[in-house]
């Protein structure tokens, strides 16, 4: 069988299983191919050179048990696999920590954050770090800045120390452990914060595999705000006058809305759309706290 035809046929399998997908793919063909080709040690941006490679029965069979691990287990693929990337860039990831998706690392790669920077940006935290993608990204795009890293989650933090050292950037970021700003340490010029931010009622109908994920990265109580109130409370105090916080949501803007309804704020374009990630400048944050 050649390869095309391989994956056309996993994806039928993944299809037909009615697995659910959003851990860096979309549909069952784009994360069958991903698991094929990792499972043959190919690039994975190679499908178009490869597609008419014969595959020997012994890498069907191992092809084979890998998508039936995927359906068995209904784990994302990046925990089978042991790797995702985020913006080209790869990440260890496994079950200690969040699959990285986050819609900040887009605005982070196209430079739609950088207008709201200056020379006076130098120091940057990535709030809610997970897997530590977000920190690598930022100090890969701003090589001046110095990056804080923060976590509740040991678990979590030992993932971001795998990748911060897979990228040999252990002397730019700092990896804090601690809950929300508690541990953070001095002024901000940027915060970045992809927090937990579903509601409850989301929660509850979740498909298994974002359920194979530390829940402590997703829930975000009744109306998915209970992180972000604390955070926008808490957030003037830890940045300097001309910093920003950027900030994701998903799908919870009606939710963040009702709970700000008077904060200044700026709404990112992403491949999603206007409505996954805000901006909000320390001063607009100092008089919502006031008020």
């Amino acid at each position: 069988m050649k390869l095309l035809a391989c994956i056309e046929q996993q994806a039928a399998r993944l299809t037909e299983a009615g697995v659910s997908f959003g851990h860096g793919t979309s549909n069952a063909f784009d994360e069958a191919a991903w698991l094929v080709l990792w499972q043959l040690k190919l690039p994975l941006d190679s499908l178009d050179e490869h597609a008419e490679l014969e595959l020997s029965p012994a890498q069907q069979a191992e092809i084979e048990t890998l998508v039936g691990e995927r359906i068995a287990t209904r784990k994302p693929a990046a925990y089978l696999t042991r790797e995702a990337w985020l913006q080209g860039v790869p990440f260890y990831v496994d079950e200690r920590a969040i699959v990285p998706r986050s819609f900040i690392a887009e605005l982070i790669a196209d430079a739609s954050i950088d207008p709201w920077l200056s020379e006076q940006t130098h120091r940057v935290l990535d709030l809610c770090t997970g897997n530590g993608s977000l920190a690598v990204l930022a100090a890969m795009a701003w090589p001046e800045v110095q990056v804080d890293a923060i976590d509740l989650s040991a678990d979590a933090l030992a993932v971001a120390r795998i990748n911060v050292d897979k990228h040999s950037l252990g002397e730019r970021i700092r990896l804090l452990q601690g809950d929300g700003l508690v541990p953070a340490q001095g002024r901000y010029d940027l915060i970045l914060c992809n927090p937990p931010y579903v509601n409850s009622q989301s929660m509850a109908v979740l498909p298994q595999e974002y359920l194979a994920e530390p829940q402590l990265a997703l829930a975000g109580g009744a109306d998915g705000m209970d992180f972000v109130r604390r955070l926008l409370a808490e957030a003037p105090q830890h940045l300097s006058p001309h910093g920003v916080l950027v900030l994701e949501i998903g799908n919870e803007r009606a939710f963040f809305e009702a709970a700000f309804p008077n904060l200044e704020v700026a709404w990112m374009e992403t491949s999603a759309g206007e409505d996954q990630v805000l901006l909000m400048t320390q001063e607009a944050l100092s008089r919502s706290s006031a008020a």
